[in-house]
């Protein structure tokens, strides 16, 4: 079966549409982080940004390999989400929902149609996705968690609370409420967390 005329190709678009409406939608989290002064959660989905911007890379290019030369328009039918807001934990929730159903429901079953179809690589891709999404999920949910409990800048045991303007560190359970440096307020500080990318920067 030719991949053009599959259809892996159709999900393909999907996911590529979908990847790219995330991200955008991910900017305007962050935006909205940044607005409500928590700098360290703005930068975590910044960073998660910039992975859905490569997932989609990733899909145009297997969408590219259907043809040697320039594909024609595809049309997609799909439901795309709407639901977030300017609120930032509306945002958090609605992000970790979006990143559940990619990962668990939507790139499984692309890659099980692939599979039977015979594209194995892409197959592979969709699962590997997937898994990610998975992690955006724990992610997300973390930072509403401790968002909504009010324990962002809390942990059980003492951890390094580095801040991100000048990089002054100091190991306690709780984050400093501005920095002793440089007087940056607490959403500069960067967030310790086991899920969340780049926490060793």
């Amino acid at each position: 079966m030719e991949l053009k005329n599959s259809k892996t190709f159709d999900h393909l678009a999907r996911a590529f549409a979908g990847e790219c409406m995330a991200r955008t939608r991910y900017e305007f989290a962050e935006y909205g982080a940044r607005k409500a002064g928590y700098d360290n959660i703005a930068a975590i989905i910044d960073e998660i940004a910039y992975q859905e911007f490569n997932h989609a890379r990733m899909f145009y290019t297997a969408l590219q390999s259907a043809s040697d030369g320039p594909l024609p328009n595809i049309d997609i039918c799909a439901g795309y989400p709407f639901s977030q807001r300017w609120d930032l934990t509306e945002n958090l929730s609605a992000s970790a929902e979006d990143e559940k159903a990619e990962g668990s429901e939507i790139y499984p079953e692309y890659a099980r149609v692939a599979e039977e179809e015979g594209f194995k690589d892409i197959a592979g891709l969709f699962r590997n996705v997937a898994a990610v999404e998975l992690r955006h999920e724990r992610i997300f949910r973390r930072l509403l968690g401790d968002l909504k409990s009010e324990r962002l800048f809390e942990r059980e045991e003492p951890v390094t609370w580095r801040c991100s303007a000048c990089g002054y560190e100091t190991e306690s359970r709780e984050a400093f409420e501005q920095c002793p440096l440089c007087q940056a307020k607490q959403g500069s500080i960067k967030l310790i967390l086991d899920e969340c990318p780049g926490n060793n920067a």
